[in-house]
C-alpha cells in the first residue's frame, strides 16, 4: 500500500464539521470575561489562559496527527512551518508564516493571518495587560510538549495593544528523548 500524502491545512478544514465562527468567537470572550471576574489580576488571568490552552493542546495533537497525515518533522524548522501552515489552518481557518528565526534554529515567531478570537473585542484601559488570545500560546506549548519538545511560547506583538500583527515566538527550550514504557530485551 502506497504511503499516504499529507493534507495541507486547508484540506482537512473543509473537510471538518465547523462551529459558527461567531458563537466560537463570543463563547471564548465570555471564558475571559467569567476568568477576570473570578481571578481580578489580569497576570493571574493570563496564566489561566495559558494553561487552559496547554491542556488542549496536549489533547488537540492527537486529532492533528491523526487527521493530517504529517510524517515525523525532521527538526524544529520543519515542526514550526507545519504548525503555522497546517495546524492553524486545521484548528482555526487563518493562515500563519514563520519568520525571525535565530541563528541556532531554536527560535522563531509564527504570524496569524487573520485571527477570529478577537472578532468583536475591544480591551478596556484596565486590562491593558491582558493577552486576550493566551490560549493560543499555550496550545502550540502543550502540542509540541506532546512532540517531545519543551517550548517557551510568548505574544510578541499583538494587534489588540495596538500592534500591526499578531505574533506568537516560539523558543525550543530543549529536545525531549522519547522514553518507552518497557524494554525489548525483557
Amino acid at each position: 500500500m502506497a504511503p499516504v500524502a499529507p493534507r495541507s491545512g486547508d484540506a482537512i478544514f473543509a473537510s471538518v464539521e465547523h462551529v459558527n465562527a461567531e458563537l466560537f468567537t463570543l463563547t471564548y470572550g465570555a471564558i475571559v470575561r467569567q476568568l477576570l471576574t473570578d481571578l481580578e489580576e489580569v497576570e493571574e488571568v493570563n496564566k489561566q489562559l495559558d494553561q487552559m490552552g496547554y491542556n488542549i493542546g496536549v489533547r488537540l495533537i492527537d486529532e492533528f496527527l491523526a487527521k493530517s497525515n504529517v510524517s515525523r518533522c525532521v527538526d524544529f524548522k520543519e515542526t514550526a512551518d507545519v504548525i503555522a501552515k497546517v495546524g492553524f489552518k486545521m484548528f482555526l481557518g487563518v493562515g500563519a508564516s514563520v519568520t525571525n528565526w535565530d541563528a541556532d534554529g531554536t527560535c522563531c515567531s509564527i504570524v496569524l493571518d487573520d485571527n477570529p478570537l478577537v472578532d468583536f473585542v475591544e480591551l478596556p484601559d484596565t486590562c491593558q495587560g491582558l493577552y486576550y488570545c493566551n490560549i493560543l500560546s499555550g496550545v502550540v506549548r502543550g502540542a509540541l510538549e506532546m512532540v517531545s519538545m519543551k517550548t517557551e511560547v510568548t505574544w510578541v506583538r499583538d494587534m489588540l495593544r495596538g500592534d500591526d500583527a499578531f505574533e506568537l515566538q516560539v523558543k525550543l527550550l530543549k529536545q525531549v528523548p522519547e522514553e518507552y514504557p518497557y524494554k525489548d530485551d525483557e
